[in-house]
């Protein structure tokens, strides 16, 4: 396992007059904004804590997240600033990655904001809210340890033969192979109880099917394609959740 003294040799003095630098910092200001843009808009309102704590969270975990990514692989960065311009990206995960990142987000936000427009959900207890937040939390932690820990971590799936892409399987990565997707799945599934608006698991579940589709696309995807992967799979047996799949 690297140590952190080791990671930080892989920073760089960051270039702010670079167009991908400002192109990345302007993604990070749009993930932060779109969500209490979207769910305030629909709802008609903005009196509503549990949009705000979610919307705070987010950003909170997002904003610190880039800025140690900045600072420990900002090449990382770089490579996820230029998603839409890549042309090596599996033809199936140009569809969807499209949906797993944005249109699945986006559609729970937006249901979770005409839900609570319309008073569509039950009431549901407040210590259930917290339960759910901190479970949403959980899910970010996972997420963002298994971004920071693994500097491929593209956008897109694709072998990045020229950044030198290995098979990395410390951290989060010693018990499943894909933690980034576990942690997406826990904070989705989460999101509907914490934002007190049941209807939003329809778009949950349809985002958590098409995360399990590309978990399953992209794996086989490595086990042919990136070197050491395949042993990797006999030592690290699941993809998502110990024990079962």
């Amino acid at each position: 396992m690297r140590k952190g003294k080791d990671r930080m040799t892989d920073a760089k003095k960051i270039d702010w007059r670079n167009p991908m630098v400002r192109k990345a910092v302007a993604g990070f200001v749009v993930v932060t904004a779109l969500p209490a843009l979207v769910m305030f808009l629909a709802a008609g309102r903005i009196d509503w804590w549990e949009a705000w704590a979610m919307i705070c969270l987010n950003a909170f975990v997002t904003i610190i997240s880039r800025v140690i990514l900045l600072r420990i692989h900002p090449d990382l960065a770089m490579e996820r600033a230029r998603w839409t311009g890549v042309q090596d990206a599996k033809v199936w995960d140009k569809r969807l990655m499209p949906i797993v990142g944005l249109y699945g987000p986006l559609l729970m936000w937006l249901v979770a904001g005409f839900d609570k427009r319309w008073n569509g959900s039950p009431q549901i207890a407040i210590e259930l809210e917290i339960a759910a937040f901190v479970l949403v939390m959980l899910g970010y932690v996972i997420s963002v340890w298994a971004f920071l820990e693994n500097k491929f971590f593209s956008a897109v799936v694709r072998i990045q033969t020229e950044r030198g892409h290995t098979v990395v399987s410390t951290g989060p990565y010693a018990w499943v192979r894909h933690p980034g997707y576990a942690g997406g799945i826990v904070s989705y599934m989460m999101t509907p109880i914490a934002l007190g608006t049941l209807w939003v698991f329809l778009p949950a579940v349809l985002t958590t099917i098409a995360v399990i589709v590309r978990t399953a696309l992209e794996d086989k995807t490595l086990q042919v394609e990136l070197p050491g992967y395949k042993e990797y799979v006999a030592r690290v047996h699941n993809r998502l959740v110990p024990g079962l799949w």
